[in-house]
């Protein structure tokens, strides 16, 4: 039964036509080793990691590993991102499997439809930052510019992921499985703040050769207005 949801969740990923954008849209997963309705949505990570229209990121939080197995990728700031864009809409719970799409829409479950749907949705709004990001040596260079004349301070923020990983389940919800995951956040930090009524560039040392994304976003956290991939 779930090698054959896993397919039909596969197909549905795939099927979509990528959509075109100024950047890529920045997907989340809130995740979890632990979690037996995971599966599915990281299978989701795992395909939507193939599209260059998108950057699906995996964050494994940690408050399931009570429960009989601790997430090997868990960490606490994950959790605390995930509790930060629950309270920035009110609400009090969190939940896995979680998407977040472009930093405003929020989807429970493993629901490839309704996720790329909010892709589309997201990719065709106008573009309001436009940013480059490159490696050069061991500097990575950012340019940024704000297209409107808003003032409210947005996060400049580098995102760094191990591509793929295989895990064996010995206790818990998932016991006796081998999972494999996608695009796994190993850290998410800011760089800097910036207010946007001046061109931003910047340039910043960055270490080891693990993939990346330059991620501009509205504090709270909110909206993500641009994206960059760091392969």
């Amino acid at each position: 039964m779930r090698g054959f949801l896993a397919a039909l969740v596969s197909a549905a990923c795939l099927a979509f036509t990528p959509v075109r954008a100024e950047s890529p849209v920045v997907i989340e997963l809130f995740t979890s080793q632990g979690c037996s309705s995971c599966p599915p949505a990281d299978q989701m990570v795992r395909d939507l990691a193939t599209r260059e229209d998108v950057i699906a990121l995996g964050l494994h939080v940690d408050y399931w590993d009570y429960i009989g197995w601790a997430d090997s990728f868990a960490q606490p700031g994950f959790t605390k991102r995930q509790k930060a864009y629950a309270a920035a809409v009110g609400e009090r719970m969190v939940y896995t499997p979680q998407f977040v799409v472009g930093g405003v829409e929020r989807i429970v479950g493993a629901k490839p439809m309704k996720v790329m749907e909010a892709v589309m949705n997201h990719a065709e709004m106008p573009a309001t930052v436009t940013m480059q990001a490159k490696r050069d040596g061991g500097l990575l260079r950012i340019k940024a510019r704000r297209m409107t004349d808003h003032t409210e301070p947005l996060m400049v923020q580098l995102v760094r992921f191990m591509p793929e990983a295989k895990v064996s389940i010995k206790n818990g919800e998932n016991a006796g499985h081998d999972l494999t995951y996608a695009n796994i956040v190993t850290s998410w930090g800011l760089l800097v703040r910036w207010s946007g009524t001046e061109d931003l560039e910047i340039e910043t040392p960055i270490e080891g050769d693990q993939p990346g994304a330059v991620i501009v976003q509205e504090e709270g956290p909110g909206a993500i207005l641009a994206a960059a991939r760091l392969p």
